[in-house]
């Protein structure tokens, strides 16, 4: 059954977000894992240029979806399939249609949509998904 984890990030600004989203997959891939990001078309631009620089000095495999080859890591589209069964790190404000066929999703969560994320919790626990919480005040 897919684990859902929420990160719950004490920030309030989408950049935020995407890097908290490089490092985890950061540390995804070099625990041998394929990472899917999925996220808000105007944003994957700016998700895709981030990754080749952050965190400094570090540089993650990665594509966006349409020129995807083999990869660790793809960013795509909230409407584009994902290429594997891994793991889905959601950007995106709604669920994933297919979230349960991956091992695990990861939900990062800004401050200010923390009341529109309880849904998301709901809608996760109803259906009898493993949850974990994760509260980040300073994880850079």
């Amino acid at each position: 059954m897919t684990r859902i984890d929420f990160y719950l990030l004490a920030d309030s600004d989408e950049i935020a977000r995407q890097r908290f989203a490089s490092r985890w997959a950061h540390r995804a891939v070099s625990e041998g894992k394929r990472v899917h990001m999925r996220v808000d078309p105007v944003l994957a631009k700016t998700l895709d240029d981030l990754l080749w620089d952050y965190p400094p000095e570090q540089f993650l495999p990665h594509s966006v979806l349409a020129d995807a080859n083999g990869e660790p890591v793809t960013i795509g589209a909230p409407d584009e399939a994902p290429p594997h069964q891994e793991l889905l790190l959601n950007l995106h404000g709604d669920i994933a249609a297919e979230f349960q066929r991956f091992e695990r999703v990861a939900e990062v969560i800004l401050a200010p949509e923390r009341a529109a994320a309880r849904d998301k919790y709901r809608t996760y626990r109803d259906r009898g998904y493993p949850l974990f919480h994760h509260e980040l005040d300073d994880w850079e």
